[in-house]
């Protein structure tokens, strides 16, 4: 899974200074995406449309590999 939105994160932005952690907080797998300044506004898109593209990829991966997630977003 932190493969998976670590490829589509530095493809939809063309950067490689973004950094993905896994956190497991009781049974859920807490995916937090850090980026700089400058790209938040691509991983977001317009009204979200994004980053809400992001999360279901990743929730549609989570239901193969039957684990529950979370995908959030802070900056550097």
């Amino acid at each position: 899974m932190k493969d998976l939105l670590t490829y589509i994160t530095t493809h939809i932005t063309g950067n490689k200074d973004i950094e993905v952690r896994e956190d497991l907080v009781d049974g859920m797998h807490e995916y937090t995406i850090s980026a700089p300044k400058d790209v938040m506004g691509l991983l977001i898109g317009k009204e979200g449309r994004t980053i809400r593209a992001i999360r279901s990829l990743a929730r549609a991966r989570a239901i193969v590999e039957r684990i529950n997630i979370s995908v959030k977003l802070e900056e550097k």
